[in-house]
């Protein structure tokens, strides 16, 4: 696993799995020939996608930002269809580190997609349970909503057994929220209408996760958005706020980089690469 220490803050890569999405469908309009240039694709036109939920130690809780795409939640046609290699072993990822599933204090969700949601909850003799039981889970209360009550677009990535079991865990916030102080979810909408990204300050450092606003440093210009996003308009004018030269940026999706910073011409200037296995 990959760790990060930043001051008192400490950042791990869990092991949530990996999917491999339409090239095209990641970078919408974008022709082929300039996003192939900055991320890396096979010959089924798919780009690896890792969904590797961060553990955040160092505010006194174990944190986690996202919670991978589980264990046994995929059918074998889902596999397929999403390029599928690995599932979850998040609760292993833990035990190597020295905690439990049930020392989990928090988790942040930026949006509760099956990508991101799927580990929220596991098989378990029979029935759908909760993974981490002792957790408070945090999502905006627009995503919410939509996630019980999903449109005809949205029921295809908004599962029943992802947050039926987990309800009682789930408490909500409108335009932004501090779970801890130094750590604030902001709802922007955009990917989905209730997403939100995720704004830690520790030391005078100030760190972003923008979810899937920017789920790979090769997202950065505002208008490479992807065609998944319900109000790509709302995508572009948040990335065009929240994307800020010398300030780092870590990510959930992206199979090269944990985090980048970017000078104020758009290179990449320092940088925590993935370290592959």
């Amino acid at each position: 696993m990959d760790q990060w220490k930043l001051g008192r803050l400490t950042l791990t890569w869990l092991d949530g799995g990996v999917t491999h999405m339409d090239g095209g469908a990641m970078f919408g309009v974008v022709p082929k020939p300039l996003w192939s240039k900055k991320y890396a694709v096979n010959e089924l036109n798919q780009i690896e996608l890792r969904t590797e939920p961060i553990l955040l130690q160092g505010f006194g809780k174990n944190i986690l930002i996202e919670s991978g795409i589980g264990n046994g939640k995929l059918s074998e046609k889902q596999k397929r269809n999403y390029g599928v290699h690995q599932e979850s072993v998040i609760e292993e990822s833990l035990e190597e580190i020295g905690i439990s599933a049930a020392d989990i204090d928090i988790i942040l969700m930026t949006h509760m997609h099956f990508d991101h949601a799927s580990g929220l909850t596991k098989r378990e003799e029979g029935e759908i349970r909760p993974v981490f039981e002792n957790a408070v889970i945090y999502t905006s209360e627009t995503e919410w909503e939509e996630l019980k009550n999903p449109n005809i677009r949205s029921r295809n990535t908004y599962w029943e057994e992802n947050w039926k079991p987990i309800e009682h865990q789930v408490e909500t916030f409108n335009e932004s929220f501090e779970p801890i102080s130094g750590i604030k979810m902001i709802h922007t909408g955009g990917h989905s209408d209730g997403h939100s990204i995720i704004e830690i300050q520790t030391e005078g450092t100030v760190l972003y996760h923008l979810g899937d606003i920017m789920p790979t440093h090769a997202h950065k210009n505002p208008l490479w958005v992807l065609a998944y996003d319900d109000y790509p308009m709302t995508s572009i004018y948040e990335k065009q706020k929240w994307i800020k030269p010398e300030t780092w940026y870590f990510f959930y999706h992206d199979a090269v980089y944990r985090a980048v910073k970017w000078d104020a011409g758009g290179k990449i200037i320092e940088s925590i690469p993935r370290q592959k296995k």
